[in-house]
């Protein structure tokens, strides 16, 4: 290489080296200081989309999990209910045994009567005022089957929808949580409820014990009543066993997932610490031969003044 004034190529190449491995050091330290290996587009175009994507389902997994969870606790809200209203209907019961002997008269059993429709206007009391968030439970508005439920409107009707996947498949994404209505009327008994079919005390069995043959045919209703609400609450039980195992699949869903998005944008500490201090090294090296190289052209004053 020739002795020249006009040009210094080993500085400019001292420079260059200095610029590459400054850039290098100073994309180590951005790394480790966020712990983030791809922080901009720049550094893993395809390994950034993936990762956005990867981001938003964890997301959209755990407010499933929650959507999961409110679900549970609107469950047991409604079974809670049913509870209480399984203990008015047990007292009915007792009541129509107490009036269908015949060691009452007439009068007592109109007293038996009116705890019994005290009891019926009670359960309709406890289905209409039952609600989650605002969403009534046993009055009747989330029965039916899916095809009733209709969320197009402002306020949902029919069956609730609980959605917990990440994407819109009724096989896989979501399912329904349907209640019947558990007022007295609905399980047919008081006044409130509908004759039945047949005549006398038949046809108005469940709706009053102001009689002995009334009080007699209200325990075949009393316990269909019961059926009826065994049904339900048995059908809230399992739908909630199967949100909890819903629940641990979408928890196992989400720690998968964060661990392949870890991989993919996570730093590797160790690695990118032994990086930077390679980068290190070598930035200060250029600096110094950056020194060394603008102090070579003086070499050519000794000649011109020798």
């Amino acid at each position: 290489m020739s002795l020249v004034i006009n040009h210094n190529l080993m500085a400019m190449n001292a420079q260059r080296n200095l610029t590459d491995h400054y850039g290098r050091l100073g994309t180590s330290t951005r790394r480790l200081s966020s712990g983030l290996r791809v922080g901009t587009a720049a550094d893993d175009a395809a390994g950034l989309a993936i990762r956005e994507l990867m981001r938003s389902e964890i997301s959209s997994l755990h407010q499933g999990i929650r959507n999961a969870n409110d679900a549970i606790s609107l469950i047991q809200t409604a079974d809670g209910a049913l509870q209480v209203i399984d203990e008015k209907l047990i007292r009915m019961k007792e009541l129509a045994m107490q009036a269908s002997t015949g060691t009452y008269n007439s009068d007592q059993r109109l007293i038996i009567d009116s705890e019994y429709q005290a009891m019926s206007s009670e359960i309709n009391r406890i289905a209409a005022a039952t609600d989650f968030n605002g969403i009534y439970l046993l009055n009747g508005n989330l029965s039916g089957t899916t095809a009733n439920h209709n969320g197009s409107g402002v306020a949902s009707t029919g069956p609730l929808k609980i959605h917990f996947g990440t994407g819109n498949d009724s096989a896989e994404d979501y399912y329904y949580v349907a209640i019947s209505g558990s007022t007295a009327s609905a399980f047919g008994l008081g006044h409130g409820a509908a004759s039945k079919s047949g005549t006398g005390a038949a046809a108005n069995a469940g709706k009053a014990i102001s009689t002995q043959a009334l009080a007699q045919a209200s325990l075949e209703a009393i316990n269909n009543a019961i059926i009826s609400k065994d049904k339900i609450r048995a059908n809230l039980g399992s739908m909630q066993n199967r949100l909890e195992n819903t629940i641990t699949n979408l928890e196992i869903q989400a720690e998968n997932l964060q661990a392949a998005e870890s991989r993919i944008s996570d730093v590797d500490v160790a690695q990118e610490m032994t990086e930077f201090v390679r980068n290190q090294i070598l930035t200060q090296s250029a600096v110094a031969m950056l020194a060394q190289a603008n102090s070579l052209p003086r070499m050519a004053m000794q000649l011109i003044g020798g």
